[in-house]
């Protein structure tokens, strides 16, 4: 039979304490970004994601968006009310893009 001694309880506790931070950041990276799009605008106007993950575009707006790349490598296409898209970005660099419908619209997604 394993004997719990006290000092093992310490190291068991304090290998969690320095494990869960990391797992919460591993996961919070692993998740979407969200930029909602409201008031005309993306928010936020610029994310900053790892390569390999996404960000995810949610139209709160009554009117219809897209997020088109200036460059044109991708293309939310055109979101209603309430529709989203997840665009996944594998390559590192700084990718900008606008509304197509309403081209003052702006946003920079960075990719590292």
């Amino acid at each position: 039979m394993t004997q719990i001694t006290r000092r093992t309880l310490l190291r068991a506790g304090a290998a969690g304490l320095i494990a869960a931070p990391l797992a919460a950041r591993a996961a919070s990276h692993a998740a979407p970004k969200i930029v909602n799009i409201e008031g005309f605008a993306f928010n936020p106007g610029t994310v900053e994601i790892t390569a390999g993950h996404g960000v995810t575009f949610v139209n709160m707006d009554n009117a219809p968006h897209t997020a088109t790349a200036d460059n044109g490598s991708f293309d939310t296409g055109r979101l209603g009310r309430g529709q989203e898209a997840t665009l996944t970005f594998q390559t590192p660099g700084t990718y900008t893009y606008f509304c197509a419908v309403h081209p003052s619209m702006k946003g920079t997604i960075i990719v590292t």
